[in-house]
């Protein structure tokens, strides 16, 4: 079996002649890979890890997933099975515990037993540190939990690729930390990862590879090295010294370290 298990041809999604958020994308994605997709916003990032996973239908190309052409694919669920997505807003059950959500899909899309699954959804939770929190309801989480608990609910269904949008753009920042943990616990298990993230310095410690996009393509690619110490190309330059080189000169008697703080992620974002 080729180790490629994803290919993109000419990938294109265009809402009307004014609104085109991916023009051209193609490239390939290696077995046990970890990329991140960094760039300002507005440059098609989420759009494009909602189209491999057939949230949005591209205009035109292909999604080449383990040899097969997913776009007119006519069975989605399955797809979506082997490409799981983590999105920034958690979107879990509030309903449900937390070990409801976790084994709702495998019991009723893949026949798993209430017991089989229960058993590793536990083994599952206890890798991320939540065990304690399997009969707790998402209300009684904090944002760094939600978002172990969507991680563990993708991962029971077995994936061989995990999309993850802007996985931490959603939590406090003290919580960062504990969610990135967890995707690098992933890497080391060789699992297959696409991020889209603004948090450089994670991008930088656990990618293989970085596309920076830029006006609706791949602007360019790389190693981390690469791209964040020595890019190619002058608009990959210019927002990697942006990131680098902000500072803010504060009246010593006004500092307040949360506007502060503020001010550097409103930046960031700016930015992505």
């Amino acid at each position: 079996m080729s180790d490629i298990i994803l290919s993109i041809e000419n990938l294109r999604k265009e809402y009307s002649a004014q609104a085109v958020p991916i023009k051209n994308l193609s490239f390939e994605i290696h077995r046990g890979e970890v990329i991140s997709i960094i760039g300002p916003s507005g440059t098609g990032k989420s759009t494009f890890l909602r189209m491999i996973n057939l949230l949005e239908r591209p205009t035109a190309g292909k999604i080449i997933f383990n040899g097969e052409n997913i776009v007119d694919s006519g069975n989605l669920s399955v797809i979506r099975q082997k490409i799981g997505m983590i999105f920034q807003t958690f979107n879990l059950f509030e309903g449900k515990t937390v070990i409801e959500n976790a084994i709702a899909a495998p019991i009723e899309l893949k026949g798993i037993s209430p017991q089989k699954a229960y058993d590793k959804a536990k083994k599952l939770f206890e890798r991320v540190g939540l065990v304690e929190k399997m009969f707790n309801y998402p209300k009684e989480l904090s944002g760094g939990q939600k978002q172990r608990v969507a991680i563990v609910r993708a991962l029971m269904m077995e994936p061989e690729i995990i999309l993850f949008d802007e996985p931490t753009s959603a939590l406090d920042p003290t919580m960062v930390g504990e969610v990135l943990s967890v995707i690098k616990m992933l890497k080391n298990r060789g699992l297959t990862m696409l991020i889209v993230t603004h948090e450089m310095r994670f991008a930088g410690n656990v990618s293989d590879r970085i596309f920076f996009m830029n006006e609706g393509i791949i602007y360019e690619e790389g190693t981390p090295q690469e791209i964040f110490q020595s890019p190619k190309r002058d608009a990959t330059r210019i927002f990697i010294n942006r990131l680098k080189t902000y500072e803010k000169v504060f009246d010593d008697e006004q500092i307040d370290l949360p506007i502060i703080q503020g001010e550097i992620e409103t930046f960031a974002h700016k930015q992505l």
